[in-house]
């Protein structure tokens, strides 16, 4: 199999994952706007392309597929996932298995405000949530909620600008300066997230690897331990299937009294997803098992408890005439 993975930046254990877990006679095509992206370095071949935001990218990547005979693309990071999904048809066209959402539940993941109306209409736990400093107040002023609150952007990737807001005044303020805000109620309980592989024949759940957070940097966990809870495997099985996810994504969960609540789900690999490969959980497997045109049998739950990970720096080192072009 010929994979295209875009938009590689820093993931370089992900795609030495890949390697260990591919078959013989298969290739990772990797691209990046810069010719400093680390991950380049681990890949069979490269490609410089646009901004994603350039007019001609889709068509840059559509022309490497050809030239490469490529069987599935996927991207590292959150922006280019609606891209991929808008022009699903296109590389389908082509034989391409997108990994990526289907452009209604990309348009959900990408809009936390539009995820929380969604959970909330077919019931599944998540957050209280409001899209305004007016809706806030109101849910304040009917006892529904108190300070402090949790706001964070609306829409976009990472955790930039989420904070804490103790007061009336400083909620004034923010949402004053980014009416795209949202707030949220405060989860003071137990953060965790969870590594899901969607087969891309039945788009159900077949692996799902949870594990609590230790320590996290902007972005996401970089310390981790897995765990075991049959409840929050059925949790997940009730309320993916809602979506129309295609492939690997990880999700954000908060336990709080007994119950489990979605926060976000990020449609792509997810940054600590070195963690369920290491503990032996491999989507990497199931992605060609489902490329073959099979469909993957559920492997929920197979791994061991009290598994930790630990991430830790390390560089790529390249002479200037070496760099990709």
């Amino acid at each position: 199999m010929n994979y295209l993975m875009c938009s590689v930046g820093r993931r370089g254990e992900l795609m030495k994952d890949f390697r260990a877990s591919m078959e013989e006679g298969s290739r990772i095509i990797a691209t990046d706007n810069s010719t400093y992206a680390p991950a380049l370095y681990f890949a069979d071949k490269t490609y410089l392309v646009p901004r994603i935001d350039d007019p001609t990218y889709i068509d840059t990547l559509l022309d490497i597929c050809k030239k490469e005979q490529i069987n599935a693309v996927t991207t590292f990071i959150d922006p280019e996932i609606m891209i991929l999904a808008e022009n699903r048809e296109k590389f389908e066209a082509l034989g391409v298995e997108v990994l990526a959402p289907y452009l209604e539940t990309a348009k959900l993941c990408f809009d936390k405000y539009e995820m929380f109306k969604f959970l909330k209409k077919n019931g599944i736990n998540t957050p209280m949530t409001w899209g305004t400093y007016e809706e806030t107040m109101a849910a304040v002023e009917a006892g529904e909620v108190s300070f402090p609150v949790f706001v964070k952007p609306r829409c976009g990737s990472g955790s930039v600008g989420a904070r804490k807001v103790f007061d009336k005044e400083t909620l004034c303020s923010a949402f004053e300066q980014e009416p795209t805000l949202i707030a949220q109620e405060m989860m003071d309980c137990l953060d965790l997230d969870a590594d899901v592989y969607v087969d891309t024949k039945s788009h159900l759940p077949v692996a799902i690897f949870s594990k609590k957070k230790i320590s996290t940097t902007i972005g996401g966990a970089n310390k981790t331990i897995s765990f075991k809870d049959e409840k929050l495997f059925d949790f997940i099985q009730k309320a993916l299937p809602l979506f129309k996810f295609n492939g690997p994504l990880d999700a954000d969960f908060f336990y709080r009294d007994g119950q489990y609540y979605l926060s976000e789900v990020n449609p792509r690999f997810g940054g600590a997803y070195l963690h369920a490969y290491g503990a032996g959980v491999d989507f990497i497997k199931l992605i060609d098992n489902n490329l073959k045109g099979n469909e993957n049998k559920s492997i929920i739950g197979e791994y061991e408890e009290g598994v930790v990970m630990m991430m830790y720096d390390s560089v790529v080192i390249k002479k200037q005439g070496e760099l990709a072009e």
